[in-house]
């Protein structure tokens, strides 16, 4: 079976584990960000499908790769995140724009 896909860690020693081989390679930088994009488009989707935590869990490990292989620490995307909720707000309000008039 083909996947051709970015996997967590672990997953070729799970595969070994029941049997089967795992066939993979490392990705150079370049390729790493894009898979990473691709992998985070595939959670939101995997997320919209189900709504369920272990999906969500899915979507924050993906970003927290992104921060890092961005050269960004997780500290400052905590500052960024703040920074932005204290200047603009969050979305705890449930605020639904419908339009804006001149």
């Amino acid at each position: 079976m083909v996947h051709n896909k970015l996997v967590r860690d672990y997953i070729p020693r799970i595969i070994e584990k029941s049997g089967k081989k795992a066939h993979t390679r490392i990705l150079n930088n370049d390729e790493y960000l894009t898979e990473l994009d691709r992998k985070l488009n595939e959670e939101c989707a995997e997320y919209q499908a189900d709504k369920s935590l272990e999906e969500i869990a899915d979507i924050i490990e993906v970003i927290y790769a992104i921060v890092e292989a961005r050269g960004y620490s997780l500290n400052d995307l905590e500052k960024m995140r703040a920074k932005k909720a204290e200047k603009r707000g969050a979305f705890r309000d449930k605020i639904f724009l419908e339009s804006v008039y001149e």
